[in-house]
């Protein structure tokens, strides 16, 4: 079936390696400092802290609207982070930045500002920006760059200066310019549409994959994010598509039992692991794409599901009712061995590795809540970060430092994605049109 409410093309954004970076070496030949030396390293090594002052005068452009439209995108991105508090643009010492100048040191310090950032951004054929990243307390250069993409693409650029601005002050790698494809929830509690849709990490540039015709859940993203597998019930009974973003496409992915669900990508991107349901039990299997034979992965009468890939692709976690109650189990990405790694009060479900490779996300039921929270792959370290009526459904940021989830809090109302860092800071709700569950972050587009 070919979607025609939406044109998919749209939505294959140019690659990250197709936008020109160049750095500016050559711009006032400045001292550099090297991202070890990073301003907000302690920050993100630790729950105690206080937002880094980081002065952004707007862009400096031929059209100062645009300029300044860009440069807005780029203080709420940081601001968003949580790591990062913009000096307010009424106390700074001018109001536009000059990219090819050295900073008057001594006026930004004043503000308070323990970074400057000064950038250039220009309209035409290609959007053109430039940025340099400073010190003001020891008056150097942390990072100087060129980018250059089609016009299209203006808020990436925005996104893609916001990564840099991170990097550079915190010597990890940002999350901005990603997407976040979700379940689209419109109409009344008990009879409501559901859509795919996709938007970028902040709630921008929505666009629905789906009609709603029929239910859809539990959207995924390939790693190269030209694909999507999610449940579809076209049929009435819940099966695993895939969805080409490319062509609009969908197609199931295989005549494999009565219900599949619960698809992961493997890091790969050459094969999926799923869950089939079959004569009351529950078990993982995967297939390489295009492939007509799945490989059984776990046997027995319990519930296998809701299985995530460690980034090396060496190991599954995933959940399971085998030992009486659903826990978190991880076993080698073939199957077998399988041992337990959650031992806290209360049920586990939908795990999901961390890009990084550190710590795993959950789902846990307790005392009446609804908890979402991290550990470590050995099941040391649980942390519990969000506790309410009703949250689930954990997807990573692609640096693995912040986490969305869904939250619902009943009644009339309905569900809404939410952030939060991996220390439960900085909670905040992402803005969508409509009624929003089951989010999965892309990796960066690149």
């Amino acid at each position: 079936m070919v979607l025609g409410n939406t044109s998919l093309q749209s939505l294959l954004l140019p690659k990250r390696r197709d936008v020109l970076k160049l750095g500016l070496a050559g711009l006032a030949g400045a001292a550099m400092i090297s991202p070890a030396s990073a301003l907000v390293r302690i920050v993100v090594s630790g729950a105690e802290f206080t937002p880094l002052p980081v002065a952004i005068p707007d862009f400096q452009s031929s059209d100062p609207a645009f300029g300044r439209q860009v440069t807005d995108i780029i203080r709420a991105n940081l601001r968003r982070s949580g790591l990062f508090a913009p000096v307010d643009p009424a106390a700074m010492p001018q109001q536009v930045g000059d990219v090819n100048a050295t900073p008057q040191f001594a006026s930004w310090a004043a503000t308070g500002a323990l970074a400057l950032v000064m950038g250039q951004v220009e309209q035409g054929g290609q959007i053109q920006s430039s940025v340099r990243v400073w010190d003001t307390a020891a008056q150097a250069q942390v990072v100087g760059q060129s980018y250059s993409t089609d016009p299209n693409s203006w808020r990436r650029i925005a996104h893609i200066v916001s990564d840099a601005i991170y990097t550079a002050l915190t010597g990890e790698g940002g999350y901005f310019d990603t997407r976040i494809v979700y379940v689209a929830e419109s109409g009344p509690r008990a009879n409501r549409t559901k859509r795919l849709a996709v938007m970028d990490y902040d709630g921008a540039n929505a666009q629905y994959l789906t009609e709603g015709r029929s239910l859809v859940l539990t959207p995924r993203f390939s790693p190269n994010q030209q694909l999507l597998a999610y449940i579809n019930f076209e049929d009435g009974k819940a099966q695993v598509y895939l969805l080409d973003l490319a062509s609009g496409r969908q197609q199931r992915l295989g005549n494999f039992g009565p219900l599949t669900f619960s698809p992961r990508f493997s890091p790969d991107g050459r094969a999926i692991v799923f869950s089939i349901e079959n004569q009351g039990t529950t078990n993982l299997y995967s297939v390489p794409l295009g492939g007509n034979r799945p490989s059984q992965l776990t046997s027995g009468a319990a519930i296998d599901t809701s299985a995530s890939f460690s980034p090396d692709g060496q190991y599954l976690a995933f959940e399971s009712d085998r030992g009486g109650t659903q826990q978190i189990y991880i076993m080698g990405a073939g199957g077998g061995g399988a041992q337990r790694i959650s031992y806290g009060e209360g049920t586990y479900s939908t795990p999901v590795w961390a890009p990084t490779g550190d710590l795993i996300a959950f789902t846990r039921q307790s005392g009446g809540q609804f908890q979402i929270g991290t550990m470590k792959p050995d099941g040391s370290g649980e942390r519990i970060l969000v506790s309410s009526f009703h949250a689930e459904g954990p997807t990573w940021a692609p640096n693995g430092r912040v986490i969305m989830y869904f939250s619902d809090p009943g009644g009339n109302d309905g569900p809404r994605l939410n952030t939060v860092d991996i220390w439960g800071r900085n909670p905040l709700q992402v803005p969508t049109e409509t009624f929003a569950s089951d989010p999965a972050w892309s990796p960066l587009l690149s």
